[in-house]
């Protein structure tokens, strides 16, 4: 399915709206012709977006790659934490530019949707810094290096039409229908919808149709293009021949009809399928690929043995024939009649650069040619007894690979289709933040960074909360929710976990305090003449200070509606409220590594709730800095008593 001019509008238009203020966290390669972003705001949820060399949509799932992608690492390496400044698309062509900004840098993705597709990453000036495929055509040149050029202008501005534009049809003497696909660019599927609609014979000549039915023609296609780009859409997805996916119910439709709630929704449906669907048969095909290697390597070495085995024996028969000649008087290798009793048994005595040899199908065996034939006859044993010794190594190398073999050739066609689409799960909106439950029930939530820091207290502050600081620079908001009440237990782990996720965790200093005051104590601007930093605030009256004498936190898998989560904070509530945990200390791993390591881990206790996990969702979990696994065990949510595994 490829899209449409009028439907990339309304993408760029409807997305445009969605991720304002948003910007890069990550970027996933899922096959060679499509990138997944996923874009984090600090106030409202992530979106992922896909941009593939069929479209762009907004999904609602994520895909596990499936193939490697060749632009990944540089838009890794140059887009993330940057900004998705705007959207646009280029006239009425099928391609987008995609702007993003920060940290005084300015790029622009492009993404071409006609024929193959393409993405391209250029600079602000629009010079390709790296592209999925390069072009060398007569109107254009595509490569690394070079200024981007768009494709010459295909016809006429369709979201601009005028009645005069189709003075031409009534002068032209092709069928209607050809002559709007040349002249409007638009798909056969909108054209034959803008006939059945209007009903007139989309193959009648455009000289032929009268003034009125011209008229028709052109209000039928500003109606339907002004609710394509509207989005007063009834969207369906049509299965036939073909799987598409349609704004508008377009003239008679055949095959299997299915409502969707949008457009945008439908493309996810679809463009997913038929990512999966090519991934797996990438997947399938690396598989068949190996089981072919493996099965050539199986036949290799099976020809290998029977070549040893045929070897040993001509040997073996080389040195019986040297008995032979010894009953028959003859006392040399040396001898003319040794050399025919040689010749027949396959074999013949050479000398090369003064060193005497005995050659068995193509095997050399170094003699003295001085010796007794008895002596001779043993070296040939010896010889024959070793190739059979190299025939039990070939035997294992063999044993090995058939092993290979039957582990890919074992795989069951629901192996093969591995659940590889994951629905991505609506957050809470206190999981933008970092959170936890206390051993009492309560709810706390603390901020990431100066925007989220900035956050919690802007717009979650209630007049029940307390809040939470540490008394170091560096450290974040905590707000302990609804706590008029809160006991000491509740209070003690807030102000634990302030004091963990500050800089005191990547510094490894303890004997920390944080202190908690009221809301009405906080002051979010600066006194007169003063500057507050961003997520900074003004504290007035008394803190209540409460002294953390360790650093320890616990990384949880949370049941949370229905579903699991990740969270992290103080050791007791989370293995109250876990399935399973980890407890860490400063020092140690980097953030990437520590989070593999609590991943596999997990993954050992419950891999299919685990796998559903993203990694980032782990790293996003730890504190700055590096941390060391401490232990790891069941929580008590698992309704278990604790097993704890010791770590080195």
């Amino acid at each position: 399915m490829a899209l449409a001019g009028i439907e990339l509008r309304y993408l760029v238009d409807k997305i445009s709206e969605q991720v304002q203020g948003y910007y890069i966290s990550n970027i996933y390669g899922i096959t060679k012709d499509s990138i997944l972003f996923k874009l984090h705001h600090t106030e409202k949820d992530d979106l992922f977006m896909m941009i593939s060399t069929s479209g762009v949509w907004l999904t609602a799932v994520k895909i596990d790659q499936m193939e490697p992608n060749r632009l990944l690492k540089r838009l890794r390496s140059d887009l993330l934490r940057l900004k998705l400044k705007k959207i646009e698309q280029i006239g009425a062509e099928r391609i987008a530019y995609f702007t993003f900004e920060g940290f005084g840098k300015e790029f622009v993705l492009v993404g071409e949707f006609f024929g193959d597709g393409n993405i391209l990453l250029c600079n602000n000036e629009m010079k390709i810094l790296a592209l999925q495929h390069s072009i060398d055509v007569r109107h254009r040149k595509l490569s690394v290096g070079l200024e981007y050029v768009q494709p010459p202008n295909s016809g006429l501005d369709i979201f601009n039409l005028k009645e005069s534009d189709f003075d031409e049809l009534k002068t032209t003497d092709l069928v209607a229908a050809k002559w709007f696909g040349r002249t409007l660019g638009l798909p056969k599927k909108y054209v034959e919808a803008v006939f059945e609609i209007a009903e007139i014979d989309r193959k009648k000549i455009g000289n032929l149709l009268s003034q009125e039915e011209t008229k028709k023609i052109f209000e039928t296609v500003k109606k339907i293009i002004s609710d394509v780009v509207s989005g007063n859409h009834d969207a369906v997805i049509i299965r036939n021949e073909k799987t598409e996916v349609l704004p508008l119910k377009l003239g008679k439709l055949e095959g299997e009809i299915t409502q969707v709630n949008s457009f945008i929704e439908g493309l996810d449906t679809v463009f997913t399928e038929n990512i999966v669907e090519k991934g797996k048969s990438v997947q399938t095909s690396g598989s068949d690929k190996k089981i072919k290697e493996l099965q050539t390597q199986i036949s290799e070495q099976e020809k290998a043995i029977e070549m040893v085995k045929e070897r040993s024996k001509n040997i073996t028969n080389v040195a019986n024939s040297l008995f032979e000649m010894v009953s028959k008087g003859i006392i040399s290798i040396e001898d003319n009649k040794s050399q025919e009793i040689l010749a027949k048994n396959n074999a013949k005595l050479v000398n090369e650069k003064g060193i005497s040899l005995i050659v068995v199908q193509d095997e050399k065996i170094k003699i003295n040619t001085q010796s007794p034939l008895q002596s001779i006859a043993s070296i040939l044993f010896n010889e024959a007894k070793k190739q059979s010794g190299a025939i039990s190594s070939i035997q294992a190398v063999k044993e090995k690979t058939e092993k290979k073999l039957e582990k890919f050739q074992s795989k069951t066609e629901a192996e093969k289709d591995l659940f590889v689409v994951t629905e991505i799960r609506k957050k809470n909106w206190y999981e933008r933040y970092r959170w936890f439950f206390t051993t009492d029930g309560y709810l706390t939530i603390g901020g990431r960074d100066a925007a989220s820091n900035s956050a919690v207290i802007r717009k979650h502050l209630d007049k029940d909360d307390k809040i939470f600081h540490g008394d170091i620079f560096g450290s974040p908001f905590f707000i302990l929710k609804n706590a008029e009440n809160a006991p000491d237990t509740s209070m003690n782990e807030i102000a634990h976990a302030t004091v963990c996720f500050s800089r005191a965790w990547r510094e490894g200093m303890y004997g920390v305090s944080a202190y908690w005051v009221h809301p009405e104590q906080v002051k979010k601007s600066a006194p007169s003449g003063e500057f507050l930093p961003k997520g900074s605030f003004t504290i007035e009256g008394q803190r209540n200070f409460i002294k953390s004498d360790t650093l320890r936190l616990a990384v949880g898998i949370i049941p949370i509606d229905d579903d699991y989560v990740l969270t992290c904070g103080p050791p007791e509530p989370i293995k109250k409220n876990s399935l399973c945990y980890a407890i860490i200390e400063p020092h140690g791993l980097e953030m990437a590594e520590c989070a593999k390591k609590i991943r596999i881990e997990f993954s050992k206790l419950f891999e299919d709730i685990t796998r559903k996990i993203n990694i980032d969702e782990f790293v996003r979990a730890l504190p700055p800095g590096k941390s060391q696994i401490i232990t790891v065990g069941l929580g008590d949510s698992q309704n278990q008593n604790i097993i704890d595994n010791e770590f080195d």
